[in-house]
């Protein structure tokens, strides 16, 4: 089993800049990639952005430029560096693993509790 625990959403405002992180433990040899998710209100739960443990990355095209995906093996984290933030960025993120590469939810088994990021 593997365990994700997200942190770092908070408020900001529009053109801000926010970091989520991922901590993620357990069975980490399962894990082959990593990505994050993110549910706004009344909307399907979309990918974000993935990156596989040969450090490929993805990005919906909405946020191809500003957002940053990476992961520091050594510490189990994966973080999201979130910059020109606009209001439809305002999701709950999720962060999930799995062991297939691509944003498809349905392919990731583990995922965290979620964490509200919030632009005004």
């Amino acid at each position: 089993h593997v365990r994700l625990v997200e942190s770092g959403g908070g408020s900001v405002q529009t053109g801000g800049s926010l970091t989520l992180s991922c901590a993620y433990s357990g069975h980490t040899s399962n894990i082959w990639s990593m990505g994050w998710f993110r549910r706004a209100p009344g909307k399907e739960r979309a990918g974000v952005a993935g990156i596989d443990s040969d450090g490929n990355t993805g990005y919906r095209d909405s946020v191809r430029g500003r957002f940053t995906i990476s992961y520091d093996d050594a510490n189990h984290i994966l973080s999201l560096q979130m910059d020109s933030l606009k209001l439809e960025d305002s999701a709950v993120y999720y962060c999930a693993a799995g062991s297939v590469a691509g944003l498809v939810a349905s392919a990731f088994p583990y995922w965290g509790q979620g964490t509200q990021v919030t632009v005004s």
